[in-house]
């Protein structure tokens, strides 16, 4: 194995990183004026968005693909 060679791992933690911030995954909600809407969720129920999105990136990392119900949203175009 090469010294300055990357896991596996450690790409689809990077891409984790990236697409939580991004996406604001795993992060309450923050709260507006005048606007009061239902509890966040649960510290709990955080990880378990965190770990379903590592897994999925550790899948699109290793070349596996999406997951066959996993859509792209309607209009939405890839970039050529």
């Amino acid at each position: 194995m090469n010294i300055g060679a990357r896991r596996n791992e450690d790409i689809a933690l990077d891409l984790l990183k990236f697409v939580s911030v991004t996406a604001g995954v795993g992060k309450p909600a923050a709260p507006s004026t005048g606007f009061s809407g239902a509890a966040g969720a649960k510290p709990e129920e955080h990880v378990t968005q965190l770990l379903e999105l590592y897994g999925r990136c550790l899948k699109a990392v290793q070349g596996k693909g999406p997951e066959p119900d996993v859509k792209a949203p309607q209009g939405w175009k890839a970039p050529q």
